[in-house]
């Protein structure tokens, strides 16, 4: 056998694997909240910018609008935001954080610190680790550094 496609030696499979694993790690922390994965990112894009477009959000995430509206359509049912149509143009839809979302942000602030305990690194490794994701996101044409 071509031992370039034994599973073993792919670079898709531990990443895929790790991705995986890490979702799983946050989950109880996020249970705890009431959010999903997904909820979750989009919290943390409106605790930094209070408002976005569904676009750019949708870019900021890496999701398309089909898998994005829906999640917001939720999101919003539960109180965490609001959207509204943009008076300067009725085809852009603005994603406000509301209030019940914003208080979410001071019970989060303990999430990112767990997560590092429960991968047994430090701030230095995961800085390292991020920054060769990146290069690859780049490597792919996928990732612009205002957006990650």
């Amino acid at each position: 056998m071509n031992e370039s496609l034994k599973l073993k030696n792919q670079l898709c499979f531990p990443i895929y694997a790790l991705s995986r694993q890490i979702t799983a790690i946050y989950r109880p922390h996020l249970e705890k909240l009431g959010l999903t994965y997904p909820q979750y990112l989009v919290l943390m894009v409106l605790w930094e910018r209070k408002s976005v477009t569904v676009k750019h959000l949708g870019e900021l995430l890496w999701l398309d609008s089909g898998t994005l509206t829906p999640l917001l359509k939720r999101m919003e049912a539960n109180g965490l935001l609001i959207r509204k149509r943009s008076s300067a143009d009725e085809r852009v839809v603005d994603i406000i954080i509301s209030d019940k979302g914003k208080e979410l942000e001071k019970k989060a602030e303990s999430i990112p610190p767990a997560i590092k305990k429960a991968l047994e690194t430090n701030d230095e490794q995961l800085v390292l680790l991020r920054e060769q994701l990146k290069s690859l996101l780049k490597i792919t044409g996928k990732c612009n550094d205002n957006l990650i």
